[in-house]
């Protein structure tokens, strides 16, 4: 099975504004909790090994150029 990469959830909207208003009174620390207890729940109720380590992919941030050509151009 691979990730599913297309729109896939009813009422992402909706999903949107619950996650929001879950985190609104939380700071910063505890909301980092709640997203990391999240994403635990649903990657158990995924399940599938192959999916988890495409989403894991997909989500790291693109790598940056390194210090010292930025230095150099500063």
């Amino acid at each position: 099975m691979d990730l599913i990469r297309t729109p896939n959830i009813a009422d992402p909207d909706g999903f949107y504004e619950e996650l929001i208003a879950a985190q609104r009174s939380l700071d910063d620390e505890s909301a980092a909790l709640m997203n990391a207890k999240l994403v635990l729940i649903l990657a158990n109720h995924v399940g599938d090994r192959t999916v988890l380590s495409q989403a894991i992919a997909l989500a790291q941030p693109p790598a940056s150029a390194p210090a010292q050509a930025t230095a150099a151009h500063g």
